[in-house]
């Protein structure tokens, strides 16, 4: 065996070892979510007149473990970021290594923070806007599994869509992208996020305003952020030529 193969199996084994401290991570993460599970779910229907209906003694399952897996995840991010930055953390310079660090507690709490914006801000009132179309014409009925389902769909994918901001200065602090690229794909980035949008939504034309608006706005954040971080580096550049 040639040492070109004895790295790709080390590199392997290496990435393994990552992706098993992540898997058990999430694991233990999900268990102890679990465990409080009845708690967040009293919680998540704090504001609810009534109570929600069930279809099938599966239904109070899957929601129970919705909910631990959404916990879970946002504990793992910042586990998996770490494991994939020590993976990677040979092939990184000194400077690379305490950067893409730094970035790393960024990523929790953007999640938190988009998961957090997606409950707060955008569930109750799309929410209260479709029940109100119901008016008096129609007697409001939820079942458990459609209204959390309703929930992970305008919620969860704002964790991950905040994101972006962070990740945008991360690889422009690499040096991998920069903000005249980000300006250039503004147009077919529009037309991705639109796309997003619409898929993440339900169909109704103010739900999908109330979703656009926001990642349009997270977009610019990230370029106007990229701009900062690439003056700064390219400071940084000019000092080290210059000593």
């Amino acid at each position: 065996m040639d040492q070109t193969q004895m790295n790709v199996i080390e590199h392997l084994a290496e990435l393994r070892r990552r992706i098993i401290i992540t898997g058990i991570a999430f694991v233990l993460s999900f268990i102890l979510a679990f465990i409080f599970v009845k708690d967040n779910y009293q919680f998540l229907i704090k504001d609810l007149d009534g109570k929600l209906a069930l279809l099938g003694p599966g239904d109070i399952i899957w929601i129970y473990m919705v909910i631990a897996g959404v916990m879970a995840i946002a504990v793992t991010i910042p586990v998996a970021a770490f494991e994939i930055w020590r993976f990677v953390k040979p092939a990184l310079t000194k400077v690379e290594q305490k950067v893409s660090l730094a970035f790393i507690p960024g990523l929790f709490f953007l999640f938190i923070f988009g998961i957090a914006f997606g409950y707060l801000v955008l569930f109750p009132i799309v929410l209260s806007f479709l029940t109100g179309l119901a008016g008096d014409q129609f007697e409001t009925f939820f079942t458990a599994e459609k209204y959390f389902r309703f929930m992970l769909n305008l919620s969860l994918p704002f964790g991950f869509l905040f994101e972006m901001p962070v990740v945008v200065m991360f690889l422009t602090r690499l040096g991998i992208i920069n903000p005249h690229t980000l300006v250039k794909a503004r147009k077919i980035s529009y037309f991705i996020l639109i796309v997003v949008s619409i898929l993440i939504t339900p169909p109704d034309f103010i739900s999908d305003i109330l979703v656009i608006v926001p990642l349009l706005l997270l977009y610019e954040i990230s370029i106007t952020l990229s701009k900062i971080i690439y003056r700064k580096r390219l400071s940084s550049d000019t000092n080290v030529v210059s000593n």
